[in-house]
């Protein structure tokens, strides 16, 4: 049996999933993850600042013309989206896939280190940057067009196709870390399986912990969002994890690692 085909046999054959355990086994692993989810957002915000930079550019040009022909005239919002050439809205597209496809790659990186420390396993900083090479980033290009592909005709069928395939696409992620070898097809073939078959608690469980997350993060003045946003990664793993469960046997990937500081 191939790969996908034992994937797709294992999410048909799953056991029903406790709502309160998943959740609880949530909070109990982001005790141990707490430190690399902020460091992998902080990668994350550096990896897309010169995306940011790029696009402020244009709007202070455009501030800068609204203030010489006045705010309540639109000749300066006129002249700024006359001013934006073909070939600036591409430059932005590549961009913003180019640099998705990496921060793609991050977050998968981060569901090794989670199942690291999840075992126990000691981890570094160049975990999260397992996925950020040649061999794999055009595999992760191919899966951010996927992504806006369904995502984009979903959203623009009234979102309520959307809320549907929210469940798929955070599966994405979590497929290609621990099945790098499985093709594009084959990753979304398998995360709209589990997606489909456990779509009511992994929704409810993706919506709570992302309130939850927010809620404290907010309530530690908001620098708080930088530790807790990453919980939201947890509910997903461990539907993963209960569902096809990992190969002991080809856990270690790497020898000789330290703990990271």
């Amino acid at each position: 049996m191939n790969v996908i085909n034992m994937l797709l046999s294992k999410i048909e054959q799953a056991k029903d999933l406790d709502f309160g355990v998943i959740f609880s086994e949530s909070i109990e692993l982001f005790k141990k993850t707490w430190l690399q989810g902020f460091l992998m957002l902080l990668f994350t915000m550096l990896i897309m600042l010169p995306l940011i930079i790029v696009l402020y550019i244009p709007l202070i040009g455009m501030v800068v013309a609204q203030q010489e022909s006045g705010y309540t005239d639109t000749s300066g919002m006129e002249g700024f989206f006359a001013g934006m050439s073909a070939l600036y809205i591409l430059f932005i597209i590549v961009a913003v896939l180019v640099l998705g496809s990496v921060t793609f790659a991050i977050n998968a990186g981060f569901y090794r280190i989670m199942r690291k420390l999840d075992n126990n396993e000691q981890v570094v900083t160049p975990d999260f940057f397992y996925f950020v090479k040649k061999q794999y980033l055009g595999k992760t290009f191919m899966i951010m067009l996927a992504t806006i592909g369904i995502a984009i005709p979903s959203a623009l069928l009234c979102y309520i196709p959307l809320i549907y395939t929210l469940v798929p696409l955070s599966f994405f992620a979590v497929f290609f870390a621990f099945n790098p070898d499985l093709t594009v097809g084959e990753i979304i073939k398998a995360s709209f399986k589990l997606g489909h078959k456990k779509w009511l608690i992994s929704f409810g469980l993706i919506v709570v912990s992302a309130l939850l997350a927010n809620l404290v993060g907010y309530l530690l003045c908001g620098i708080g969002l930088l530790f807790t946003t990453a919980f939201t990664y947890h509910p997903i793993y461990l539907i993963y994890k209960n569902v096809i469960g990992f190969d002991e046997h080809s856990a270690i990937d790497e020898i000789g690692t330290t703990t990271i500081e």
